[in-house]
Parts: structure tokens; C-alpha cells; sequence
């Protein structure tokens, strides 16, 4: 299994914090973002390679983290090739740079790059390895009106994924996408043709519910500790907890 880390973001509601600097190499408790979510990803048993996608304005910040970096998996920081927040591919349109700049041709995991998670990512992987389908990791956020400001989720007894809405104005439920996905091998070529129709490549969430019509996507749900890092707010409470 490959490994892509989505961190080709501006971050422009952190401003200033994110102005010279990657919101994933921003600080939580004395480290890097990143640093957290590669620690979960080495976790996971046969890992091949780390793929972590970045943008032109901030190519070289993470290459020069990296060559300070002591990984257990080989890593390698692409360049998506754009320059500001206007020009950016999207989320799933770095997952299909990284899989033709790169070859990839295995099963995947793709992690957002501003997202801090308590839960094992092996206990996903075996879980991902059992179901042989795709899989998306749930967090219940337990709040209607908290969830109208992510992806969220709607599924069956069987925990198959049956809708999925970005910042649903009416959430049809509380259970928010954590941006962590599993692919299988086959699933490649579907990216592909998702892109090549022109679809929106800006949110994998639109790529689930694309995908979910037409493969199985099954859930998996957590009640650990998770963070999405999008505003100073969650910056801190992350911080806070991570240092106990």
C-alpha cells in the first residue's frame, strides 16, 4: 500500500500563520502536523512509500523539513506546479497528480494534511483488508448544527456509505468524513476516468459520492479524538490536548 498526504492547501483562513509556512508544518505540541500523521501512517503493517503533495510556493519549505526529517518509510514531497489558492487542483486532483506523476498502481491511503486523529490507522488498514472495498473513515460529530461545516455522511445497517454532502445546509446526520479514504488497486483507474469527465476534482468528498453509486464504500466509524486544523480556534484546542 502507498501513502499520499494531501498538503497542497494556502490555508488563507490562518493567515498570517500560514502566509510563509504550510499549515501541515505548522506546530501541535512541539511538532510538525505532519510529523503526527506519518507517525499514524507508519503504523499501518506493509506501507511502501509516503507521497506528500504539495504546491510550487511551498516545494522547498517541505523539502527542507524533510532532509531534517528521521522517517521510518521513504518519502517523497511532489509538486503539484501551482502557485496560489486560484490556480489550485483540488484535493482529488493531487490524488490523480500523484497517481500519474508517480505511477502509482497499488492500494492507497490518502490523509488529509491538516487533520489530527487518535485512532490506529492498522486497525483501519485491517479493517479496509477484511472488507476488500473502499473505505472512508467517520467521526461522529454528534451536532447538527456543528455539522454543517464538513463533509458529512449519511449510511446503512451495514455501514455502507449511501450519501455524501460537503456543508450540508440541512445534515441529514452527524457522521463527518476525517479525510482519511482507502482505496483498492481498482479504484485507480476510476480517479481517472472521475477527472477525465470532468468532474469537480476541488473535494474527495465529491469523488465518494460520485463513487459510491458505483463500487461498495464501506465506513469506518470512530470516537477518537480528532481535529480538523481549519481555524486558530482548532489550532489550539489540538495543541492543548496533544501536550497532556
Amino acid at each position: 500500500m502507498d501513502a499520499i498526504i494531501l498538503a497542497a492547501g494556502y490555508a488563507t483562513r490562518l493567515y498570517p500563520l500560514t502566509k510563509d509556512r504550510p499549515k501541515p508544518l505548522l506546530n501541535v505540541a512541539g511538532k510538525p502536523i505532519i510529523e503526527h500523521i506519518i507517525s499514524k501512517i507508519e503504523g499501518i503493517n506493509g506501507i511502501n512509500k509516503i507521497y506528500i503533495v504539495t504546491n510550487d510556493k511551498f516545494d522547498s519549505t517541505f523539502n527542507k523539513w524533510l532532509e531534517n526529517f528521521d522517517a521510518k518509510s521513504p518519502i517523497e514531497v511532489i509538486n503539484d506546479g501551482t502557485k496560489s489558492n486560484e490556480d489550485r487542483l483540488g484535493a482529488l486532483g493531487d490524488v490523480h497528480f500523484a497517481i500519474g506523476s508517480k505511477n502509482i498502481d497499488d492500494e492507497l491511503i490518502v490523509v488529509a494534511g491538516d487533520n489530527l486523529f487518535e485512532l490506529s490507522l492498522n486497525d483501519v488498514s485491517n479493517f479496509f483488508i477484511k472488507r476488500k472495498s473502499n473505505v472512508i473513515v467517520l467521526h461522529d460529530v454528534k451536532d447538527f448544527e456543528l455539522a454543517k461545516h464538513y463533509g458529512i455522511v449519511e449510511i446503512d445497517n451495514d455501514n455502507l456509505v449511501t450519501h455524501f454532502e460537503e456543508k450540508p445546509q440541512n445534515p441529514k446526520s452527524t457522521l463527518a468524513s476525517t479525510g482519511i479514504y482507502l482505496f483498492p488497486k481498482k479504484t485507480i483507474e476510476l480517479i481517472k476516468k472521475y477527472i477525465e469527465q470532468g468532474n469537480n476534482p476541488d473535494k474527495t468528498g465529491s469523488f465518494i459520492e460520485w463513487l459510491h453509486k458505483r463500487e461498495t464504500v464501506h465506513s469506518f466509524v470512530t470516537d477518537k479524538k480528532w481535529y480538523d486544523i481549519g481555524t486558530l480556534e482548532q489550532l489550539e484546542k489540538a495543541d492543548k490536548h496533544y501536550k497532556k
